[in-house]
Parts: C-alpha cells; structure tokens; sequence
C-alpha cells in the first residue's frame, strides 16, 4: 500500500530504477542540484525540450492515455556522484496552481507498486512549485513532499536554486539608444571585404551624367573568400559637416610687385593603381542551389561611372563594392532606356564598401550608375558565394547578403551605426523561378541608428538582405540555451 505523505514529510525509498507519477496536466521538469542546492549548469535541467539528463539517470515521458499524467524515470544508482537532489517541479501555462485538479506526485517501483506519495491540497496563487524531491541520507535515497510554491513563477524557482536567468529570458536586448556594450570588450574593426581601395590623389573627376561605359582599365578585384579582413584601425560613422565659410579681412592695398618668371608645374595624371592579383574564386555553398553559378566578373574606375557586365545568367546576383571616399555615394539600376530606377545605395560614410543584392533582367546585361568622388573596384558574384549565417559570429560593414540553409532559428544581429538598418528576409523553398526574387516577408527591420535585434527565420533556403547598414554589424545564428527555453513558459 502507498503510504501518503503530508507537506514536510520524507521517507526512505529503494535505491533502484523507480517510475515517478506526475499529475494532472501541469508542465514537468526535473533539476538535478550539486552540493549547496544548486545546477552545475543548463545540462541538469530536463524538461520537454530536453527530456533525458546527460547521465540518463532521468528521463521525462507524457503518459500515453491522455489523462494528463507525466512520467518520470529515475535510475538511483545511476545518479552521478556529486548529484545530491533530485527536485520534481511543476508549472502551468496558464491559470495558477490552485485551479489544478488533483496535482499529485507518487512514486512506483518497476513492477508498478507504489511506494509513496504526495497530494498538493494548499496551493494559491503559484504558478511553479517544487512538489517533491529525491534526496541522499545514510548511504540511500529518500522521497520528501515539499510543496513550495512560487508567485514570481519559473524565474523565482530557477533562480533560488542556482539557475543563470537571462534578463529577457532568451529574446534579444532592446534598442541600446545609443549606449554601446561591445561584445568582446576589445575594438571592433570594419571588415573591408577583400579588397584594396587605393588612396585618392586629391583629382577631382567630374560628375559623369551619361551612360556611356568606361574602359575597365584592366583591374581586377581579389575574391574573398568569406574570411573577415579588417582595417588597421576602426571606421568612425559620421555625418557630414556643414559649415559656413569664415569671414576673411580685406586684404591691404599694396603696390604690384615686380614681374617674376613663374615655373609652369605639371603634375602627373591621376592613376587608379591596379589591386592584388585575385586570389583562387571559393566554392559554391555545397547545398545552396538557387541561381546560377559564374565565375566572377571584376570592374574598376576613378569616380562616377556606369558598372555594366554582359552576358550574365538572368536572376539575383550579388555585386561587392568598394571606393574610397570622403563624400557621397550613390548607386541606382539603370532600365533598358537608362534612366534611374532602384536606388540600392545611397550613403555619406567614408570609404564605402558593402554587397548589394541586384537582379539581372532576361537580357543577361547589368547596368548600375555609381555616384563616387573617389576611385572603386567592384565584383559581381553568385549568390552562392555569399557567406553562409551559423553559430560563429560573422562582422561585416555595410550592405550585406548572407545565406541561410537550415531550419527555423533565430539570428542575433548587433548594428553599429548610425543612419538606417533595414533588413529584409526572401524565402526561396517553394521558389522556383531562379529569375526572379520573391516578395520580401512583411515584419522585418526598419530602424534607424544603433540596434539590437533579434529576426526570426523560417526554414531555408532564403536570402538575409542588410539593404541599409552604414556602418559595422554583428551577426550569428542563436542557439538557444536550456535554460532559456525552459523558462519561455515562465510569468513575468
């Protein structure tokens, strides 16, 4: 017969496989507390998201004939060794613990008796309680009803026995308003993509309104293989400066002075010096199969220009541009009768670089008028050589396209600048036409200025597009913590 026990009550129970009986309809998690009432880490919390300990001393199960009963399997002798309690929690939803019917714990051996048991008839207004634990005294085990409750929730319970609680319980930190925490207390750099702008030698090029095409000058841009390559010190964002011109005093009136020969300087033509020889083109993303494959086409020019390439698979593309500059920069598509379309860069950083999602029409022919007072290098790629997003953190400046290939996760993005973030999602799984991109999912990134933010991806294939980011960013993949996904369930 199953002795019933009272709140406080313990008795000793066999030190062998038990089943332990959770009712009725409440959330189940089991934390396994070292010395001194605490979890070594998020490995010793089980729960539905992660329902066997590491050890496989605990096991959680849903009882298979819908009465709401959850099962717990408890292997004693396999407890490790510095494990000295077993707590059994329960939590709801929704409601509190008070409107639960008949929540109860009991233990049963293996061949189904039980042995003892506990019936919760005080709870309140909790909505988490430590209904029981499993202890060690005298070289054994024993079973005692406690029936604590919690009205802060699953983040009272966890954090009274040595759970690290994140602040927001797993979702990222809101807008910093301008309060920057860097992230590995160390100086962020600018990644300049791979390629070597050269120095302006101070030639000014008038602005070029036509559409004429220049020669390419024969230079060819370095393909990056997806590595960060950083600046030797760190790009400030600022904004132009505007300023009134200072009053100057009247010069004097003085007599003309001799005539003296005047040396005639001719200063040499300005040069757009040729960049690194390229290195080896990467591999495609193994399982990325939207667009086609080409090798790269590389393009260079000493200030406004019209980037046009021929011949080009029809569909999204991916152009990496790079220029050194001190004012404005601006890029549009061009349609077939030249005129202005999509302005896809329109920026006052310094020294802009970045990778601009473009599509090529039918015709295969790539037209963009660049606006730069300063000399470029561009690259037109696939967008299989884009970089992949995962769980390493990826830097980046500027305009960006990145991959996504698995399922559903969250990507933690970290933005640095100043001016507009916008980042739009494209999925591409029952896409079929390569030519042509889907409509971006609504809900997305519009902000302006430094942010944190957390975007939340469907299953891939699809397209991450940083459309606006003047200035550094961060982003990875999030692997959410145990901790975190237990406590999502948590009141605040």
């Amino acid at each position: 017969m199953m002795r019933g026990l009272v709140k406080g009550d313990n008795a000793f129970v066999p030190t062998a496989p038990l089943r332990v009986a959770v009712r009725n309809g409440v959330d189940v998690a089991v934390l396994l507390l070292a010395e001194g009432g605490r979890v070594r880490g998020d490995a010793d919390i089980v729960f539905h998201g992660a329902p066997v300990h590491s050890s496989g001393a605990v096991r959680l199960s849903e009882g298979g004939d819908g009465d709401g009963t959850v099962w717990l399997e408890t292997g004693l002798p396999a407890v490790e060794e510095d494990i000295t309690r077993v707590l059994v929690v329960a939590s709801t939803e929704s409601g509190t613990l008070r409107d639960v019917e008949g929540l109860s714990v009991a233990v049963l051996g293996t061949d189904g008796t039980a042995v003892v048991g506990y019936e919760v008839t005080d709870a309140g207004g909790e909505t988490a309680m430590v209904l029981a634990e499993l202890y060690r005294r005298a070289g054994g085990w024993k079973f005692r009803a406690v029936g604590q409750g919690y009205l802060d929730g699953l983040t009272g319970l966890a954090v009274d026995h040595g759970v690290d609680v994140p602040e927001d319980h797993g979702t990222e930190v809101a807008p910093d308003h301008g309060v920057d925490v860097p992230e590995d207390h160390g100086t962020e750099v600018a990644p300049d993509h791979g390629v070597d702008v050269p120095e302006d030698h101070g030639t000014e090029v008038a602005p070029d309104h036509g559409v004429d095409v220049p020669e390419d000058h024969g230079t060819e841009v370095a393909v990056d293989h997806g590595a960060d390559v950083t600046e030797e010190a760190p790009v400030e964002n600022r904004a132009p400066e505007t300023r009134a011109p200072e009053p100057r005093a009247p010069e004097p009136d003085l007599p003309p002075s001799p005539p003296q020969a005047v040396a005639k300087v001719v200063e040499p033509p300005a040069r757009v010096p040729a960049a690194p020889a390229p290195a080896p083109f990467p591999e495609p993303v193994a399982d990325w199969t939207f667009g086609a494959f080409f090798e790269p086409h590389t393009l260079s020019g000493p200030g406004n220009d019209v980037i046009s390439v021929e011949g080009l698979p029809p569909g999204p593309v991916v152009v990496e541009l790079a220029l050194r500059t001190e004012g404005y920069t601006g890029v549009w598509t061009l349609t077939p009768d030249n005129r202005e379309d999509d302005l896809l860069v329109n920026s006052t950083e310094e020294n802009f670089r970045g990778r601009l999602l473009v599509v090529v029409p039918e015709n295969g022919r790539l037209r963009l008028k660049l606006r730069a007072d300063g000399p470029w290098q561009a690259r037109v790629l696939p967008l299989a050589a884009a970089r992949r997003l995962s769980e390493e953190t990826m830097e980046g400046w500027g305009p960006d396209v990145l991959l996504h290939t698995g399922g559903t996760a969250d990507a933690a993005l970290h933005y640095r600048g100043s001016s507009n973030f916008i980042v739009d999602v494209f999925e591409l799984a029952e896409h079929d036409d390569p030519t042509v991109l889907p409509d971006a999912r609504p809900g997305y990134i519009n902000e302006i200025g430094r942010r944190r933010e957390t975007l939340e991806l469907p299953e891939g294939p699809l397209l991450v597009h940083l459309a606006r980011a003047d200035g550094p960013w961060r982003a990875r993949l999030k692997q959410p913590r145990a901790a975190t996904a237990w406590l999502r369930r948590a009141r605040r």
